[in-house]
């Protein structure tokens, strides 16, 4: 695998989506946010933080709800699933880091209905990069960008919480 550097800054297009989503925050108490882990979890903790709510993130691991687990197994990093809110009738942001098939949106969709029914589910990403294979679009959505199947874009967090993008070469 090769990786090399990327235009994508992290930071920049967290700033952006915060912007895109101050103004629902601003007029719903009741929002609650789930991060997708890893890197979904990592923005789902900056933005409950950045945006004062009341609930703390809610995160979730989608290992065991992938349509691909027989193929893929278990990786080594399961985390546990925590969602710290009442799932009935909240009015949830799912957030991932990159928006690419659509699968993992719709694992973590799935998980989520077993704690309970949202009255709404909206979800976020810093990067969209096309390539779905379901019909799953993302409501807030910092930057869209095309790669090659063959191109992982990864989400990486530093020790001092920065976030910056690698993209890989398989």
């Amino acid at each position: 695998m090769t990786t090399v550097s990327t235009p994508l800054d992290a930071e920049v297009l967290y700033k952006q989506l915060l912007q895109q989503i101050k103004p629902l925050a601003a007029t719903n108490d009741q929002l609650a946010i789930i991060g997708i882990y890893s890197g979904g979890a990592w923005i789902a903790e900056r933005l409950v933080n950045d945006l004062g709510l009341k609930n703390k993130p809610g995160l979730i691991d989608v290992s065991f709800y992938r349509d691909d687990y027989a193929a893929r197994g278990l990786h080594a990093d399961v985390k546990s699933t925590y969602i710290p809110f009442a799932v009935d009738d909240a009015q949830i942001i799912l957030v991932d880091d990159v928006l690419y098939t659509g699968r993992t949106t719709r694992a973590a969709i799935n998980e989520l209905f077993d704690y309970g029914r949202p009255a709404r589910v909206m979800l976020a990403a810093l990067v969209d990069r096309g390539g779905r294979q379901l019909p799953i679009a993302a409501d807030f959505v910092a930057h869209v960008a095309a790669f090659e199947p063959a191109v992982s874009v990864n989400l990486q967090r530093a020790e001092d919480g920065t976030l910056s993008f690698s993209i890989d070469h398989v």
